[in-house]
């Protein structure tokens, strides 16, 4: 006999994800797109945390408004929330704290996981939305070495402005030509990087041409959820274990 256990109303959508309120649009790869996801996920939009009080301010000061609408999220049936924007990671410990269910904010929490594949004298890299505001408290609370290089898309023409600005038009061939600028810069600045971790969720619909361009690895918030939501539905590759064959 099969069972199923119950408890929840959802099933089969088993990644929540925090979206900060926005209406920039949104491309195949980028964290809110549903297509993006080969697999069902539910959204909460947080209300009034807007990509400029995120980012640009201190989101420590939502708190409560994430930790509501993870609440909400695991209520409806997810058994691991994330976040939309990778200096939530200065939150992770108290949205963690609030639900009974795994949390991974932030796709900065790659980084130590990466420095630990890469040979010796080799160093993960960080591409972000913006270094002027990526403090140091929110590096400490994914773990990052502070003294990671990082380089920012903020010297580009498009990506930052138009997606801090929340922009109703983007122009997505500027924001590729932003982050292979940036990508570029990194390498050369710091030709000890190895492999790259992209801060921002809407980075990764650029992560193939970055890794063409750069010929090294790079890690986004795709890699860092397609292995987290791998640990809440795992693929099954046997008939279980009444099989006669095992």
């Amino acid at each position: 006999m099969t069972t199923e256990r119950g408890g929840k109303t959802v099933f089969g959508a088993n990644l929540g994800i925090l979206m900060l309120e926005t209406r920039f649009p949104r491309i195949p790869g980028d964290i809110g797109n549903a297509a993006t996801w080969p697999f069902p996920v539910q959204f909460r939009i947080v209300r009034s945390a807007t990509p400029e009080k995120v980012v640009r301010q201190d989101a420590r000061v939502l708190v409560d408004l994430f930790i509501a609408a993870a609440q909400d999220l695991v209520a409806h049936g997810c058994d691991g929330i994330t976040t939309n924007c990778g200096f939530l990671s200065i939150v992770q410990d108290q949205i963690a704290s609030a639900v009974p269910v795994p949390v991974a904010t932030s796709s900065l929490m790659q980084v130590p996981m990466v420095q630990a594949m890469l040979p010796p004298g080799k160093r993960v890299g960080i591409l972000t939305i913006s270094a002027s505001t990526l403090t140091d408290a929110h590096l400490a609370a994914a773990n990052v070495p502070l003294d990671t290089p990082i380089m920012s898309t903020e010297a580009g023409t498009e990506f930052t402005r138009a997606i801090l600005g929340d922009e109703l038009d983007i122009d997505f061939d500027a924001c590729r030509r932003d982050l292979l600028q940036a990508g570029r810069a990194l390498v050369s600045q710091h030709p000890e990087v190895g492999a790259i971790v992209l801060e921002c969720t809407n980075m990764t619909p650029y992560a193939a041409d970055l890794r063409k361009a750069l010929g090294l690895p790079v890690f986004s918030i795709y890699t860092f959820l397609r292995w987290f939501h791998q640990s809440l539905a795992p693929d099954r590759f046997a008939a279980g274990l009444d099989d006669p064959r095992y």
